[in-house]
């Protein structure tokens, strides 16, 4: 079954459209549960009163910036002052499906220490998942003594948060960086200006190094708009990630997961069949052979995107981790020597996580092409034999 070049676009365009909304959120625990105390109580007496006790030694206070840094949140959040307990950040939009829809900015919850109302109903940051719940007008978020999961309904949440922010800012200088490239080309007759002569290079290289020795020069250009696409959202997601904004969308398994989808779609609906052909009924293996290996084969098809998803995410996930860990050592260490080595340390591997950005945007887009070679690659006559 083989989908056409202006279908696979139209199904690429609709895919990545949808994306902001496929996190759903993610509120502020995606990837992991930071609970500075280690403590799940119940909160019964309100959830500005209850159980969440703000770290009071320096060790714990890092330990708690940088599970924050790492997480998923409902505003950009810039400084703080411990004295006062002031914070300076940008508040982004809260959009709730609870019998309504519910609308209001995320400031109405002081950074998770206030309950917010709308429309007579009253929502809570649970500080335990990060997530929104219906509460009373006190905030109370009551936990099930078995599953130890809040019993609190939950709305379906469709908030813009800093990864959705991350999303749509990298589609949006997509569209204008490749738009202004493909006008350069039409005025100055093939030959690239402005800001398209520094990405010029790079589209060359994902062509000529990437989609034609993994696919064939036969039917590469079906997969070459969804190859830079792929690209370059990744790099500048990774690159917006080295920003001190806190954003970690590819450290996030939700985004990950859809990207590492949208291949395995790409990859099965355009095979054709040889490719499954080389799955269930394997040519040149004795029969008994095939039987075995056929569920094999099979599950291979989403290991693949299996291993596409968890590569990204481990990654840029890791790295933020190390990074912001060494930089929380020059407050342990409060002397020139050990801040000084900190700092140092903390400057090299910025520029080391430059190119790992580079190099995850690559290893992803190589491993799309060589998935979509294999899945279009012609029968071969020795084969048979």
């Amino acid at each position: 079954m083989v989908i056409l070049n202006r279908p696979l676009r139209l199904v690429v365009a609709t895919f990545l459209a949808c994306l902001p909304l496929a996190s759903f959120a993610n509120q502020e625990i995606d990837s992991v549960q930071v609970n500075v105390e280690n403590s799940h109580a119940v909160v019964a007496e309100g959830h500005h009163e209850g159980t969440h006790a703000e770290p009071t030694d320096v060790k714990s206070k890092i330990k708690a910036f940088v599970g924050h840094h790492v997480l998923d949140s409902h505003d950009f959040s810039f400084t703080q002052d411990d004295i006062t307990g002031e914070h300076w950040s940008l508040p982004l939009p809260v959009i709730l499906l609870d019998e309504g829809l519910h609308v209001f900015s995320s400031a109405k919850f002081h950074h998770g220490k206030e309950v917010a109302e709308s429309e007579g109903k009253f929502y809570a940051v649970n500080h335990h998942d990060g997530k929104i719940y219906r509460t009373d007008a006190a905030g109370t978020i009551t936990e099930n003594e078995e599953t130890g999961f809040p019993s609190n309904v939950r709305p379906i949440d469709f908030s813009i948060t800093k990864t959705v922010v991350s999303i749509l800012g990298a589609a949006i200088l997509m569209l204008l960086l490749f738009t202004s490239l493909a006008k350069s080309y039409a005025k100055n007759k093939g030959i690239a200006s402005g800001p398209g002569r520094i990405f010029e290079p790079i589209v060359l290289y994902v062509r000529d190094e990437i989609a034609i020795p993994n696919i064939g020069e036969k039917k590469y250009k079906n997969y070459m708009s969804y190859l830079l696409t792929i690209f370059f959202f990744v790099l500048f997601l990774n690159i917006f990630g080295l920003t001190p904004l806190g954003i970690n969308a590819t450290g996030n398994l939700t985004i990950t997961f859809s990207l590492a989808f949208l291949t395995f779609l790409i990859t099965n609906l355009t095979a054709n069949k040889n490719y499954w052909g080389h799955i269930f009924w394997m040519p040149g293996v004795p029969k008994p052979m095939r039987i075995i290996l056929a569920p094999i084969e099979l599950l291979g098809i989403f290991i693949k995107p299996f291993s596409l998803m968890i590569r990204l995410y481990a990654n840029i996930f890791a790295g933020h981790i190390v990074l912001m860990s060494i930089i929380g050592l020059m407050f342990i260490f409060k002397s020139w020597i050990g801040s000084s080595l900190s700092f140092g340390l903390s400057f090299l591997l910025s520029i080391l996580e430059i190119l790992v950005a580079f190099l995850q945007a690559y290893i992803f887009t190589m491993l799309s092409a060589l998935y979509f070679g294999s899945a279009v690659e012609e029968h071969h006559h020795d084969e048979a034999h």
